[in-house]
């Protein structure tokens, strides 16, 4: 990211950059800025923008191979294609030697580091990855875009804000907006205006019916469900997320039993190092036994839905009850 910033400020760009990982806001942002940087205000002649897998190739290249049209250069912008996966040998080859008045900025959320298509940006361009950012950086991040609308906000009720909104930048930003709205007229953002205004993730609904499962609660799980599906969440999604809470939470037990360190868990399991502890404590509500045969049940359910053989919303209901730990 330093590196891009300071592209920007001298104006000696890289020809190729490339921007990856799970961290979209960031991601936007710097694709945005570099579109600003690199292309003409409203110079539709020379700037190109694909999406997906719906484009050739060689009509790329041919493009590429064009001189622009009195500009200095032409930018062709790349998002989620999936040629840094595969399918990119074509234009891998191309860009060991592209036309030098046309630059490329690619913007994916995963690529393989193996690729021919990797190794010729790395190796002619730029490449940054965007890492899910850390419980310390978001908070610094939230008192910051708070701070330029006089607004503070104490440690504590940025660690409940996070516990709603999770660690996507995109979330917290659309969130962060609300509560500049709701607190206009006060320059200390509270807990109770985050309770107020913020929207809990599902997947923390999905912590919860799973709490309230290990503490054998089911009326309480079953109810946390039914809250779901008027939010007019499908009973199948909620199987996918508890499928995944419980295979985590499988995953936590043994790294744990194994002695690995919470950084390293998160690591493997891909989830922020800060949310590793609670996973670990609700992990230590269950045998290693009840998480495995959960995490087949949960497959099972899903065969029988897709088969016909049992109905969506009370496969769920089923599968809730019969998890129970005995």
């Amino acid at each position: 990211m330093q590196r891009i910033n300071e592209d920007i400020k001298t104006g000696n760009f890289k020809q190729i950059y490339l921007l990856y990982g799970e961290e979209r806001y960031l991601k936007n942002q710097y694709t945005t800025r570099l579109c600003k940087a690199l292309c003409q205000d409203g110079d539709e002649m020379n700037t190109h923008f694909y999406q997906g897998k719906d484009f050739s190739l060689g009509q790329v290249i041919d493009l590429a191979e064009t001189l622009p049209f009195l500009a200095e250069r032409r930018v062709m912008f790349f998002k989620d294609t999936g040629l840094f996966k595969s399918g990119g040998e074509k234009l891998a080859e191309y860009l060991a030697s592209p036309n030098d008045t046309t630059f490329f900025v690619f913007t994916e959320s995963e690529v393989d580091k193996r690729s021919k298509l990797y190794k010729a940006v790395q190796s002619k361009g730029y490449v940054a990855e965007f890492t899910v950012q850390d419980e310390n950086t978001l908070k610094r991040w939230i008192a910051g875009i708070l701070g330029k609308e006089g607004k503070k906000i104490s440690e504590n009720t940025a660690q409940l804000l996070l516990s709603k909104t999770g660690t996507d930048m995109e979330n917290i930003q659309m969130e962060l907006e609300k509560l500049i709205c709701y607190c206009l007229d006060r320059d200390v953002v509270t807990a109770e205006d985050v309770e107020a205004v913020c929207t809990t993730r599902i997947t923390n609904h999905i912590f919860d019916m799973v709490n309230a499962i290990a503490e054998k609660q089911p009326q309480k799980a079953l109810q946390l469900y039914y809250d779901l599906l008027a939010l007019k969440e499908p009973p199948m999604r909620v199987l996918f997320l508890i499928a995944r809470q419980c295979n985590l939470l499988l995953q936590t037990k043994e790294l744990k039993n194994r002695g690995h360190d919470n950084k390293t868990i998160a690591s493997k399991i891909g989830v922020p190092p800060f949310a590793v502890g609670k996973y670990a404590t609700q992990a230590s509500h269950f045998k290693t036994s009840v998480l495995k045969n959960a995490v087949k049940q949960c497959v099972e359910t899903e065969e029988a839905v897709k088969s016909g053989r049992m109905n969506d919303m009370m496969s769920v209901e089923i599968l809730i009850l019969s998890v129970l730990p005995s």
